[in-house]
């Protein structure tokens, strides 16, 4: 089976990630428990992710001039990422601010920093997209840079797979760019505008779809008329904060391999699974064997 290439164009942040009984309330101070500082972001994630899962993969983001960026980069190009487009921006990196409970809910606050420079794509990171067989691409960073590379990965025979998170409109034009959109309740609700509602519905901004439902699983469907439910594994939960990074990143890696979408949403759930077993958001990711055991049962 030929190695997919895929090219993840998103954020990179240091995930500062506590845990702690409950989560608190507003105004609430909580003792929490335990502390790990590790390198999360979603594109970084979804990078990772996809290195791990058996692709080749790039990674286009920036990174701040900070003592955070250099532990970056080393770690994403650790994992096997290619790391040779990556930017540094003077001053601060993106920072995640993580709250876990002991069932493995989580609170996010993220601060940009060096992830909201990633504007106007150069030759070579376009370049980089057109050569891929598939693009995964977030909304942790500009809009306009995802659809910049999105019209690039078009202009070749690109698969353009868009995670639209964090929940938040997004404009028709980079919408009629996607060729298979991820999604949870809450993302799918600001996109259609419409709050709970059928899978179905997302067909109308794209023409694959899957919404994620976390411990209930996954729905696929497409414009061919499918529409299936794929359940989730069961696994013990310790942090869920990476699941959907690993999810995407899994399903983009089986597609491009060929996969029927189906069977590459049941592997994604695989992965989605095995990430939530361990604390942290890129510590978490599943490598390719620890998938396809969990894709096994």
């Amino acid at each position: 089976m030929p190695q997919t290439r895929v090219v993840v164009v998103g954020s990179a942040n240091m995930d500062l990630v506590g845990t702690a009984p409950v989560l608190p309330r507003v105004g609430e101070t909580v003792l929490g428990t335990d502390f790990v500082m590790v390198p999360g972001g979603k594109g970084a994630n979804q990078a990772v992710a996809a290195a791990r899962a058996g692709a080749s993969c790039a990674f286009l983001g920036a990174i701040g001039s900070d003592s955070f960026g250099v532990t970056l980069r080393a770690r994403i190009t650790a994992a096997g990422v290619d790391t040779s487009q990556l930017r540094v921006t003077y001053g601060s990196s993106g920072v995640a601010l993580v709250m876990v409970n002991v069932v493995g809910e989580n609170l996010i606050l993220v601060t940009p920093g060096a992830n909201a420079s990633l504007t106007g794509l150069t030759d070579a990171e376009l370049a980089a997209v057109r050569d891929a067989d598939v693009l995964v691409a977030q909304l942790e960073i500009p809009v306009e840079t995802v659809t910049e590379a999105a019209v690039a990965a078009r202009s070749a025979g690109t698969r353009v797979v868009l995670n639209a998170a964090p929940a938040r409109q997004v404009p028709a034009e980079l919408l009629d760019l996607v060729d298979m959109l991820v999604v949870n309740e809450v993302e799918a609700a600001a996109l259609t505008g419409r709050g709970r509602e059928a899978p179905e519905a997302l067909l109308d901004l794209v023409p694959r779809a899957v919404l994620t439902l976390g411990a209930h699983g996954a729905w696929y469907v497409d414009r061919d008329g499918t529409v299936a439910h794929v359940p989730a594994v069961e696994v013990d939960v310790v942090d869920s904060t990476a699941a959907g990074d690993a999810f995407t990143a899994a399903l983009a890696v089986a597609w491009g391999e060929g996969r029927d979408l189906l069977d590459a949403v049941r592997w994604a759930a695989a992965a989605g699974a095995a990430c939530t077993r361990r604390l942290g958001a890129s510590v978490a990711l599943p490598h390719r064997a620890e998938i396809d055991e969990l894709y096994e049962r």
